[in-house]
C-alpha cells in the first residue's frame, strides 16, 4: 500500500516537496506513497458520490476535495483521507488552505472516511489517534474486505463500517454490517446500508 521514500522531514519540508500528482502522506516525519487497489478506489468513489448527493440535496456548505491534506497535531504527520468532508465556512481561518490545500482545525473537518487496505493498522491505530486528538467529530473506517484485526471487526472477521463519534473528547464506536443503515451525525438523512458500500468493491453499486 505504501512505500517509504525519504528520511524524516518536517511538515513544511513535505509541503514544499510534495508533487501535484500522486498521493503522498507524511507519517511521523516519513513520506509514504499511497497506491490503493482498484477495489479500494471503487468503494471510495461510491462513498464520494453518495455523500455529494446529500450535500446537493440539502444545499449544504460542504465540499469533498480530492487531494487536501489534514495536518496532525504533532506537526510531523499529514494525511490525505480517502473521503474528507470540509466545512466551507471555516476555510478562511485555515492558514495553509490557499497555498497548499491543508487543513488543521477540527472546525473545518466534518467527516473523515478511511477505506481499509493492507495497511489497516494505520487506520485503526495511527489515524484513529491523530483524528481523535485533533477533535474531529466523526470518523469512519470502512473495512469492506474484513482486513482489520479481530479485536476491531469481530471473530470471525466480517466486513464492517465502524463509525466513531467524538463524545467529551473521546471516540465512541458504532458498527454497521450487512443491511444495517449507516448512522451519521454529519449526514443524518443518509439512506445507505453497509452492504451497499461493500458491494461497490464488486462494481455492483
Amino acid at each position: 500500500m505504501f512505500q517509504p521514500l525519504v528520511e524524516p522531514i518536517t511538515f513544511e519540508e513535505f509541503i514544499e516537496w510534495k508533487p501535484e500528482n500522486g498521493r503522498y502522506e507524511l507519517h511521523k516525519g516519513v513520506i509514504v506513497e499511497m497506491q490503493p487497489t482498484g477495489d479500494h478506489e471503487l468503494v471510495r468513489a461510491f462513498l464520494i458520490r453518495e455523500l455529494n448527493f446529500e450535500i446537493r440535496r440539502f444545499n449544504l456548505a460542504y465540499s469533498i476535495p480530492s487531494q487536501a491534506l489534514v495536518k496532525a497535531v504533532d506537526k510531523k504527520s499529514g494525511y490525505i483521507p480517502d473521503v474528507l468532508v470540509l466545512n466551507l465556512t471555516n476555510l478562511a481561518n485555515e492558514p495553509l488552505w490557499k497555498k497548499s490545500s491543508t487543513v488543521s482545525q477540527a472546525e473545518s473537518i466534518l467527516l473523515i472516511v478511511e477505506v481499509v487496505s493492507t495497511n489497516w493498522r494505520d487506520d485503526y491505530f495511527l489515524k484513529f489517534g491523530e483524528y481523535e486528538e485533533m477533535g474531529i467529530s466523526e470518523y469512519w473506517i470502512v473495512d469492506y474486505a474484513a482486513l482489520g484485526g479481530k479485536r476491531f471487526i469481530g471473530n470471525p472477521k466480517q466486513p464492517t463500517v465502524s463509525v466513531y463519534t467524538l463524545v467529551e473528547g473521546e471516540y465512541q464506536i458504532t458498527q454497521f454490517r450487512g443491511n444495517d443503515r449507516i448512522e451519521s451525525l454529519t449526514f443524518p438523512e443518509l439512506d445507505l446500508t453497509a452492504e451497499q458500500v461493500f458491494q461497490a468493491a464488486l462494481g455492483e453499486a
